[in-house]
C-alpha cells in the first residue's frame, strides 16, 4: 500500500538554486531526514534507484517518502522506456517532486546493465527515455550527465546528447564537470581524477539558455555555490561535500535561498533529530546506520574525533550527546 504522503501537493516549478546530489549508500531517508534539520529549502535527492529494484524489489521500502523529507527527486538508473514509464508514474504516486535518469555513473555493474553514463553514447535511445517519462507523469523529468566520456570528449558530444533529450521533453539537467574515463579508473577514482572543466559547462549553459542547467563536481562551499548562481546557473548541486561535512548546508536557507530564520545550533539539530532517531531505532534500525549522517557533523571543529568515537561506541544518539557533554 501506497503512504499518506503519495497525494501530497506538489509546486508547480521546483527551486533547484542547491541540490544534494543522489549518491550510492549515502542519500537515503535517514540521511535526508538529517539533512531536514540543517535546511528546509535545499532539493535533496535518493540515491540512484535501479530500475528493476523499482519494478520488481521491496517497492514499498524503496520507495517510501515522508513529508519531511520534501522536497525530494527520485533519480532512477535504467535504458528501457517501458519500465521508466511506469517508474514515472511511481514517482508521481509516491509524492516525490522530480524524477531524474541517471546517465553519469560509470560503474561496472552500471555499464554492463546498459545505463548509467554510457547512455550517453547513445542520445537517440536516452530521448526514448526521457519521452516515455514525460509522457506517462506530470513530474519534472530531468537528466544527470557528465561533460564527455574518454572516448569522446568534444563539444558536439555533449551538446547533441543534450540537445536529443531536450527534444524529447526534458528541460532541466544537470552536469558533472567531469568526464567520465571508462577505462582504467574506478567510480571514486571518477570523482577525482577527470580534470574539472567549468568552462565547459558554462558554454552549454550559454548555448541552452531556454534549459536549466545545474552544474555539479568539486563544490565545497555555499561561497563557490553563490559565485555559480551570480554567474547565471539555475542550480548547483554539492556532492561528497554534503556527505563529509553537512554543516556546509547549515546557512544555506539564508543565504542561498533567502531564508531569516537564524539557523539552529549543531546542538539544537542533533537534539531535533534525536526523536526521529529514537523511533527508527524502536523500529529495528540499527543505530549505526542512523548515525553515519552525523559523523561529519563537527568536521574541522575541536572534538570532532571524540563525535565520531561517542557516535561509534554508544548505541543511543542521547548517550553520544551525554557522553560529549561529560567528556
Amino acid at each position: 500500500m501506497l503512504e499518506a504522503t503519495a497525494r501530497l501537493d506538489r509546486p508547480r516549478a521546483l527551486d533547484r538554486r542547491l541540490s544534494v546530489a543522489p549518491m550510492m549508500q549515502r542519500t537515503d531517508r535517514h540521511f535526508r531526514r538529517f539533512m531536514r534539520r540543517l535546511t528546509r529549502c535545499t532539493l535533496l535527492y535518493t540515491e540512484m534507484i535501479p530500475l528493476g529494484a523499482i519494478l520488481h524489489g521491496p517497492r514499498e521500502r524503496r520507495l517510501r517518502l515522508e513529508p519531511a523529507e520534501q522536497p525530494v527527486a527520485l533519480q532512477v538508473g535504467g535504458s528501457d522506456p517501458a519500465g521508466l514509464s511506469t517508474a514515472a508514474k511511481l514517482a508521481e504516486r509516491y509524492g516525490y517532486r522530480e524524477i531524474n535518469l541517471n546517465c553519469g555513473c560509470p560503474s561496472n555493474a552500471v555499464q554492463d546493465g546498459g545505463f548509467g553514463v554510457v547512455l550517453m553514447r547513445t542520445p537517440a535511445r536516452t530521448a526514448e527515455c526521457v519521452r516515455a517519462m514525460v509522457e506517462n507523469t506530470d513530474l519534472p523529468v530531468t537528466v544527470k550527465a557528465r561533460i564527455g566520456l574518454d572516448t569522446d570528449r568534444s563539444e558536439a558530444f555533449l551538446d547533441d546528447f543534450v540537445g536529443a533529450a531536450a527534444d524529447a521533453g526534458c528541460r532541466s539537467f544537470i552536469i558533472h564537470a567531469r568526464s567520465a574515463w571508462l577505462t582504467g579508473l574506478n567510480p571514486q577514482q571518477n570523482r577525482t581524477i577527470p580534470p574539472l572543466d567549468y568552462a565547459r559547462v558554462r558554454r552549454l549553459a550559454r548555448s541552452h539558455a531556454d534549459l536549466d542547467i545545474v552544474v555539479n563536481g568539486g563544490i565545497q562551499s555555499l561561497s563557490e555555490v553563490t559565485g555559480f548562481l551570480a554567474e547565471g546557473f539555475s542550480g548547483v548541486m554539492v556532492g561528497r561535500a554534503a556527505w563529509d561535512h553537512p554543516w556546509l548546508f547549515a546557512e544555506a536557507d539564508q543565504r542561498v535561498f533567502g531564508a531569516h530564520a537564524p539557523p539552529l545550533t549543531r546542538e539544537e539539530a542533533l537534539r531535533a533529530h534525536a526523536p526521529y532517531i529514537a523511533r527508527a531505532l524502536a523500529d529495528g534500525e540499527p543505530f549505526h546506520r542512523l548515525a553515519r549522517p552525523l559523523a561529519g557533523l563537527y568536521r574541522r571543529q575541536p572534538g570532532a574525533r571524540r563525535w565520531r568515537r561517542a557516535l561509534a561506541e554508544h548505541q543511543s544518539l542521547h548517550d553520544a550527546l551525554g557522553s560529549m557533554a561529560v567528556a
